[in-house]
């Protein structure tokens, strides 16, 4: 990819800056017109009854997240990068495909409808579409022609065959997605995680010099911290599958642009926990039929049953996800 010749990390921490303010200016008017018009989110009634008060809290405040997002990255593409950050355009678009779907899911399953959503067939059929395309437009040659990963230690790039990389690239993509869908179930949860998530891959995108990349992830990373302002607990406003599924699409988009896709696992370390663990809960559940490993899965409510309050299993998972990003980080370093 070309270099671009404005790049400093100044800039794109600026640009971060910018989009938390535009976030943050319009987010009380959002919330209040997500108020207005009732798009208050249904409760699962198996949740903890401590999750019973959280029913009618606007939901969809993703569409501030990726709105503020798209804004402000065509303000870059037009005034920064015009000739040479048009990649940029991949993972927003993601984020923008990602938002309508779950945006979809959202609507269904607002307070006084009885749908539970789309099924998960559904969901994942579509997340399987969004991440083919975008496997394929990472790969091809006349769009971006990424076909490579790093390892630690090693200087050059591993260069995979099409039948490798393809797979590897959906997967990631999908898996995040659903990932971070998982983890949006406390306040500020997927929330903090995304937000480290973003900037960490922002670090390694400017010892990588894509600045249009590391402008990019701190335009996201700005966007969420103005989320995280209405989203602390007790929340105003959750981001629902808008959000969830978008942030984490695009999480993956950059991990792959960056050739860092290795590393996604670990600085999304507790995305990994909370997916992993419902999947470890259902097989388990199936093979032995009425027996169960967590309290409950996704794996914060197992823990949430365990007697630790919501912030406390916010601000621990947090902390994780601060260490397993450092750790990332130096290892893209080696």
């Amino acid at each position: 990819m070309d270099v671009p010749t404005v790049p400093p990390m100044a800039l794109s921490l600026l640009f971060g800056v910018l989009s938390c303010l535009v976030a943050l200016a319009i987010g009380h008017p959002f919330v209040e017109l997500l108020r207005r018009y009732r798009v208050g989110k249904a409760i699962q009634a198996e949740l903890p009854d401590s999750h019973a008060a959280k029913a009618g809290t606007p939901t969809m405040g993703g569409l501030l997240i990726c709105a503020t997002v798209v804004v402000v990255t065509g303000l870059v593409v037009e005034t920064v990068y015009v000739a040479t950050g048009h990649s940029i355009l991949l993972p927003l678009g993601v984020l923008v495909a990602s938002a309508v779907l779950g945006a979809a899911d959202d609507r269904m399953t607002l307070q006084g409808r009885s749908s539970e959503g789309l099924s998960e067939q559904s969901k994942l059929l579509w997340t399987l579409l969004i991440g083919a395309a975008s496997a394929l437009a990472l790969w091809h040659p006349a769009l971006l022609g990424i076909d490579y990963l790093f390892l630690p230690s090693i200087k050059a790039p591993i260069h995979l065959p099409t039948w490798t990389y393809l797979p590897l690239a959906l997967v990631a993509i999908v898996g995040s997605s659903h990932a971070v869908n998982l983890t949006d179930g406390l306040d500020s949860l997927a929330g903090w995680t995304a937000f480290v998530a973003f900037t960490a891959f922002g670090v390694i995108a400017y010892l990588y010099q894509q600045f249009y990349l590391v402008t990019f992830c701190f335009t996201v990373a700005g966007a969420v911290a103005a989320f995280l302002w209405f989203n602390a607990y007790p929340a105003q406003v959750f981001m629902g599958d808008t959000g969830a599924l978008a942030l984490g699409a695009t999480l993956a988009v950059v991990a792959l642009m960056l050739g860092q896709v290795l590393l996604l696992p670990l600085i999304g370390l507790v995305f990994v926990a909370e997916a992993g663990s419902v999947m470890i809960q259902r097989g388990y559940f199936k093979a032995t039929r009425d027996r169960r490993v967590f309290r409950m899965a996704p794996i914060h409510l197992h823990f949430q049953l365990g007697g630790w309050s919501e912030t406390q299993v916010t601000q621990r998972f947090m902390l994780v996800s601060v260490l397993a990003a450092m750790i990332g980080v130096a290892m893209a370093l080696v």
